[in-house]
């Protein structure tokens, strides 16, 4: 349980009590952490506009709902800050998210400040704000493993048919909850990008990983659910659509067709307004010949493959409970730059796990070489409540750990650089996203399809005169530059 920080700000027992604020149905709300988090937040600006309460962003707000992160400790310190922080600015703070399910009464005792809230309060949130808003202090949740509250079989894990959405719905259909039931999305980020959720949770059993704990079991969403919401989203002006779960290779499986995302994938594509839909949190344990195929050759679906490896020696991925080693991996890459010479791959690794050696570095080392990865994160291993991993012998010292994460960071950032670079005289489809701050006049920001939001770099995009370039547009552009995982391409004259 994460505690405190030095740094955060604390409540002093001689501060004067900041001003009353008025009792409106304000809320602001905050969202750290990842993509998923990203929908769940929407999902929930719906739910509360539906209820009646005013969304804000002017720091005027009487309640401060914070979307917290539970991932790693950095993530779960940076959601305490921000608890506090609102709690400083005089408004009234509650917690959910991952940092709030996980934790509950725990964190509730550790900050007083804040009312936690669990996944199951969810479908009330706008009444349950209405007791934070009335200083009704309700008891949080007690932590327990959300795995347990399905079936451990996926096919019981769904009834055999659902009602389809309606064919033109006002607001996308999202996972039930309640018989029938269906939420709407508000967006909050705007922009021509936006996540969307294929599923939820996750059935494997990695040793160093708490999510399945409190995210529970992996549920697909239907089809016709996933895409009534990405014709709404393409409503709303979204031209990508960046498909989001815990593990994307198990979608269909609970409803009894492990190929389903294949048949999906085109539909997706095929949404009138959406121009490319990519899929992030691929398991290469999981992923399939019939999908690499799908990826690699469906028209409006990006190549891209967001592959979470974690290490290259076999001798330490066993040790995490996962598949694979250096020449397995290596082998499905070549598999799918077969089918697709120009497709984006990147992945995570953890280095410092417990009983890691130099033979297990030198073997990560070589992958890391051979890949040709477009983006590469390197984490530090750190141990998380209840996992397995951290009762494993062979634990490392921070210094030690912190040591290997920077060399192996200095390493993937040459990788990274090289592979960019490799890149120059390619032709790539980027989608433009925004003006360009800097460089020559009428640039624009955009991404390739090897460049996922946020995480992989950009594209400056020089139009060709007269060209009149904006937001949402799909261009073909050639490399003629780089600097560092970002690339300078020149539009081609149409």
């Amino acid at each position: 349980m994460p505690s405190r920080s030095s740094s955060a700000p604390a409540k002093s027992a001689s501060a004067k009590p900041a001003p009353a604020k008025p009792a409106a149905r304000t809320v602001s709300l905050v969202t750290l952490g990842c993509a998923r988090n990203e929908v769940d937040s929407e999902e929930l600006a719906a739910r509360l506009t539906a209820a009646g309460w005013d969304l804000t962003s002017d720091g005027d707000a009487s309640v401060v709902l914070v979307n917290t992160c539970g991932f790693i400790q950095a993530a779960k310190q940076e959601s305490i800050t921000e608890l506090l922080s609102a709690a400083e600015s005089g408004a009234k703070v509650a917690a959910v998210g991952c940092l709030a399910e996980r934790y509950g009464a725990e964190l509730a005792d550790e900050l007083p400040e804040a009312q936690v809230l669990g996944f199951d309060d969810y479908g009330e949130i706008g009444a349950r704000l209405d007791d934070v808003l009335a200083g009704r202090k309700r008891p949080a949740h007690t932590a327990r493993d959300r795995r347990t509250l399905l079936p451990i079989t996926p096919a019981e894990r769904q009834p055999a048919e659902r009602p389809a959405p309606a064919e033109e719905p006002a607001a996308p259909w999202t996972p039930w909850v309640g018989p029938g039931g269906g939420v709407f999305r508000r967006r909050l980020s705007g922009g021509v990008v936006a996540p969307l959720k294929i599923a939820s949770g996750c059935d494997r059993r990695c040793s160093f990983c708490a999510i399945p704990s409190f995210r529970g079991a992996f549920v697909s969403r239907r089809p016709p659910e996933i895409l009534a919401e990405a014709r709404w989203l393409a409503g709303q002006g979204v031209r990508e659509l960046v498909l989001v779960s815990e593990n994307s290779t198990s979608y269909g499986k609970d409803l009894g067709n492990l190929r389903l995302l294949e048949e999906v994938l085109p539909d997706l594509a095929a949404t009138e307004g959406i121009e490319r839909v990519r899929i992030s949190y691929l398991q290469p344990a999981e992923l399939r010949p019939g999908l690499i195929e799908v990826i690699a050759s469906t028209a409006g679906v990006a190549p891209y493959f967001d592959l979470s490896f974690q290490h290259a020696s076999g001798r330490v991925l066993r040790a995490m409970r996962r598949f694979g080693d250096r020449e397995r991996f290596s082998a499905l890459l070549d598999q799918i730059r077969e089918q697709s010479p120009q497709a984006g791959v990147r992945s995570n690794f953890i280095v410092g796990f417990p009983g890691e050696t130099a033979d297990d570095l030198r073997e990560l080392e070589l992958f890391l070489g051979y890949a040709q990865l477009d983006a590469i994160g390197i984490f530090g291993y750190s141990d998380e409540d209840g996992t397995e991993a951290a009762s494993l012998p062979g634990h490392l010292d921070q210094a030690e750990i912190s040591r290997r994460v920077e060399e192996f960071a200095g390493l993937a950032d040459e990788l990274m650089a090289q592979r960019a670079e490799n890149r120059l005289g390619e032709t790539l489809d980027v989608l433009i996203e925004e003006e360009a701050d800097d460089g020559p006049p009428g640039a624009f920001l955009g991404r390739a399809a090897h460049q996922a939001p946020e995480v992989d770099g950009v594209t400056t995009v020089i139009p060709v005169p007269a060209l009149q370039l904006a937001p949402g547009d799909m261009v073909r552009a050639v490399v003629t530059g780089s600097e560092g995982v970002d690339l300078v391409a020149d539009v081609q004259p149409r």
